[in-house]
């Protein structure tokens, strides 16, 4: 990248807590805090983290359902010193029993504010829903009862049997030369191990009428995720829903901001969110509105839902979602950490990178009858769900309006 004087190093591996088992639910996300506790380089937490802190560099890890990634953004002068660290941490970390008690807490917390925080929380009832009790459904960050159980020859279980070169991926992106960064990756990451890494099991997707879940809790607003399941990351069909859900609620000219919030004043945030992972796709519609109006806002978004599948979209507003999709794609990619996410998730959920010129093109292939079949597809009474957390403890008359709309 000319137009920058930053590198960007992640490294992506492809285990996430579809990989787990229940009693070791939330171990990925787990290792990915232990990784800043201490090597044998950098004994404790306060060294690893001055290294980067020391030449203003940021840096940090996340974990989802299908990778787990560790990441540094540097001035590329400090290319040699972001890699040293990087693969330091993921190859050498130490896993002290002292340290992981001690996490323990750390987690314990982070589980509690995000189960207080409705907005984010739904999105994890939503997986709930959708896959029940099966890796697909469970906490990415675990349940406090199993974070709390873990021993030290869990996580070395674990790395060894889902920490391999077969999958991983590391990739740079930046202020940098091919030529030079390919040899220094194999010299910092030779004692990566090569075993062969486990698989997750197969995702099973059972529903044959829309399905409710609530959860109580006093709040003054309720949040919900109202949508229906839909297509994978492999499947062609995926960029006419993400171009639905752009055109339902991707932006602050989309029908249902225009409709549930401009209109109506019933909420300050909605949106429309297209998902698709190796084995699941979903479009789901999420708000927070007043208790009283739950009603009222979920007959307005399954109205929309119903027109894209009963009335044409006119061009103009195709041409606008794809417009917006294009947009957004370029502004994204102006950073060196957008530009390696975009390249390496693709690279190790799908074995295949579309380049943002390909990803463009897929987008324009998109018709106005691939809009119509899609919708005709998805938004049945059988692919439809609604999650929910606000002052309610029967779902009989929400389930009531999810049967009666579409």
């Amino acid at each position: 990248m000319k137009s920058t004087k930053t590198v960007t190093i992640l490294v992506l591996v492809g285990t996430g807590s579809k990989y787990e088992t229940k009693e070791i639910n939330g171990i990925s996300h787990f290792i990915e805090h232990m990784v800043f506790k201490g090597t044998q380089k950098r004994p404790g937490a306060l060294e690893v983290n001055s290294t980067l802190d020391r030449v203003g560099g940021e840096y940090n890890a996340f974990t989802s359902q299908e990778y787990t990634g560790y990441w540094a953004k540097v001035d590329s002068k400090f290319l040699d010193l972001a890699l040293d660290w990087v693969s330091d941490i993921f190859l050498n970390s130490k896993f002290e029993e002292r340290a992981i008690e001690k996490e323990k807490g750390v987690i314990i917390e982070e589980i509690n504010l995000y189960r207080d925080m409705p907005m984010r929380h739904v999105l994890n009832l939503w997986d709930k829903l959708l896959y029940g009790d099966q890796p697909a459904g469970w906490l990415v960050s675990g349940e406090k009862e199993t974070i709390s159980k873990l021993k030290r020859n869990d996580f070395l279980d674990y790395l060894t049997n889902h920490y391999s070169a077969q999958n991983t991926l590391i990739c740079l992106a930046g202020d940098i030369s091919s030529q030079i960064v390919v040899g220094k990756i194999k010299n910092y990451f030779k004692k990566i191990r090569s075993n062969k890494p486990e698989d997750k099991l197969k995702v099973i997707e059972k529903q044959k009428e829309p399905q409710v879940l609530v959860h109580f809790k006093e709040t003054d607003q309720t949040h919900f995720c109202l949508g229906v399941r839909a297509y994978d990351l492999f499947d062609p069909k995926r960029y006419a829903q993400k171009i639905i859900a752009t055109i339902l609620g991707g932006n602050m000219s989309s029908r249902l901001f225009i409709s549930v919030r401009d209109k109506y004043g019933l909420a300050y945030y909605i949106r429309t969110l297209s998902d698709n992972s190796t084995d699941t796709g979903c479009l789901l519609t999420h708000a927070g509105v007043d208790n009283q109006n739950v009603g009222k806002a979920l007959k307005l978004i399954l109205k929309e839902y119903k027109s894209l599948k009963n009335k044409e979209v006119d061009k103009e507003e195709l041409q606008k979602a794809k417009d917006y999709l294009k947009g957004r794609l370029s502004l994204v990619l102006e950073s060196s950490e957008e530009q390696a996410s975009f390249y390496a998730d693709q690279e190790l959920l799908t074995q295949k990178i579309l380049t943002p010129e390909k990803e463009i093109k897929e987008i324009n292939k998109v018709t106005l009858d691939d809009i119509k079949k899609t919708a005709r597809e998805i938004f049945r009474p059988d692919k439809l769900n609604l999650a929910l957390i606000g002052p309610f403890k029967k779902s009989e008359q929400l389930l009531r309006i999810l049967k009666e709309a579409i």
